[in-house]
């Protein structure tokens, strides 16, 4: 649009050599997105946009609505903004010690450029590997897609890390508290200290009956050992 802007045209109205110069840039920015996305599909088998759904799209690579809002975006820059950029450009001819930050800014540009082209050469491979266009918004869309599963699955993952975590420090201190009860606090079971004595109190007679038969048995079996001894 900067060099479009410099274009001679003289009409004697104003008004209509920016209207001219408009449409011009209109039409050069619309044939330019036309030529980079055949250049794409083509030679990359990448499809970087997608106006299939648009009406009037040719190819899917160009539409009415793009083109008008090429033309905007071209109206904007020759009518508010390009005489600002005279000004900028003038001022920086005269004050190159800012060149610097120029040249840091396109050194940024060309670093984004050539990851941007190794990601287009890895795409055109998988693409010419699979006889396939690959279109890069549904590739966007599946890679966040995939991204969201990500982040789902690691927190459930780690939901369950945290439950059978905390399972298991549970049943830890249970063992814990059952092995090892400090004297105080022996009698911490959710029962009254009421009912803990009365289990406590029949488990004793229970042990009491069966070692009082025990002895009994103990004393028959000697009677009679002894009855015998005395037959012989």
């Amino acid at each position: 649009m900067y060099a479009v802007s410099f274009i001679p045209v003289n009409t004697g109205y104003a008004w209509a050599d920016k209207l001219i110069l408009i449409l011009i840039a209109g039409v050069l920015l619309t044939a330019l997105e036309y030529v980079a996305g055949i250049i794409f599909i083509k030679g990359m088998k990448i499809k970087l946009w997608d106006y299939s759904k648009q009406p009037g799209n040719i190819q899917g690579i160009i539409c009415p609505l793009f083109s008008l809002l090429w033309t905007a975006a071209a109206a904007i820059y020759i009518i508010f903004i390009h005489q600002f950029i005279i000004g900028w450009v003038a001022w920086f001819v005269t004050h190159l010690g800012f060149a610097f930050f120029v040249g840091l800014f396109f050194g940024v540009f060309v670093v984004d450029l050539a990851h941007s082209l190794n990601l287009s050469v890895k795409i055109r491979k998988f693409a010419k590997e699979n006889h396939v266009i690959v279109s890069f918004e549904k590739l966007k869309e599946s890679v966040k897609e995939s991204i969201e599963r990500g982040k789902e699955n690691f927190k459930e993952g780690l939901e369950k890390g945290k439950e059978k975590a905390a399972e298991s420090m549970k049943r830890t201190r249970e063992r814990a508290r059952a092995k090892k009860a400090s004297f105080l606090f022996a009698f911490r079971s959710g029962k009254s200290v009421q009912e803990m004595l009365s289990e406590y109190f029949d488990k004793m007679k229970e042990r009491r009956g069966r070692d009082s038969n025990a002895a009994q048995d103990g004393h028959s079996d000697d009677d009679d050992n002894q009855t015998k001894n005395n037959t012989k």
